[in-house]
């Protein structure tokens, strides 16, 4: 379990408190600036937190080892910057270096739950931001970490692997913590939402209990139309 305990992260965050169960797939969802990326980076250490604290089954954080850390938590962030000179098999293979081995089928394994067996030789360079995507993900895989930490992993994927990815989640024997833009793939996939606005959390729970037009409207500035299943979200003045 990941515990977050009334932290507050310069003028950005402000006394969340929340916890990550051992099982399921929680989704951080609000508007742009609203927090979510920030308190994910907290959740994994890169960002240290003003006050308050991050525990991971019940240690706090920074007293896990950078090695014991890597094999609690796996992230998936962003891209950002020059990808690195290696193959694709390097990329994922890094995941398996908190774990001291190189277990060359567990590799071929991830690299096939993202479908890039065929690109495992291909640079990094050369690859679309889709497929690095892909990469990360493996690579987040074949870590075998009990908390897996994704920040929208899906935002450069193609409709086929948005919904793979997804699945590959829902089927992992432990947690998924998710930054979301998309408030219908929370619906669908989430166990436990909480929405941010403004660095602070409003409302927390199952998506059926959160996801709906009196909470959402006033926070996103748009209509929502919701059904069992989905959510339409249109402009006001539309």
């Amino acid at each position: 379990m990941i515990t977050v305990d009334n932290l507050s992260f310069r003028n950005i965050l402000h006394n969340i408190s929340l916890q990550i169960p051992n099982h399921g797939i929680t989704g951080l969802v609000g508007p742009n600036g609203s927090g979510k990326t920030t308190l994910l980076r907290c959740m994994y250490g890169a960002n240290k937190p003003t006050s308050g604290q991050v525990l991971v089954d019940d240690t706090p954080l920074p007293k896990l080892s950078s090695r014991d850390l890597a094999r609690t938590i796996s992230v998936v962030g962003q891209e950002h910057g020059e990808p690195p000179p290696m193959t694709v098999a390097e990329l994922v293979r890094l995941g398996r270096l908190p774990h001291g081995d190189n277990k060359e089928q567990l590799i071929l394994d991830a690299l096939a739950r993202v479908g890039m067996v065929d690109k495992a030789t291909r640079p990094v360079a050369q690859l679309s931001g889709g497929e690095r995507q892909r990469a990360m993900i493996a690579r987040a895989f074949v870590q075998n970490t009990k908390h897996m930490l994704l920040d929208e992993p899906t935002n450069h994927l193609d409709i086929y692997y948005q919904l793979e990815v997804f699945q590959q989640l829902v089927e992992r024997e432990s947690n998924a913590v998710v930054v979301l833009h998309d408030l219908n793939s929370a619906l669908a996939y989430c166990d436990t939402v909480h929405l941010l606005d403004k660095g602070q959390i409003v409302a927390s729970g199952p998506p059926d209990d959160v996801l709906v037009p009196e909470i959402l409207e006033p926070i996103y500035r748009v209509r929502v139309q919701r059904t069992v299943n989905h959510l339409h979200l249109e402009r006001f003045d539309s």
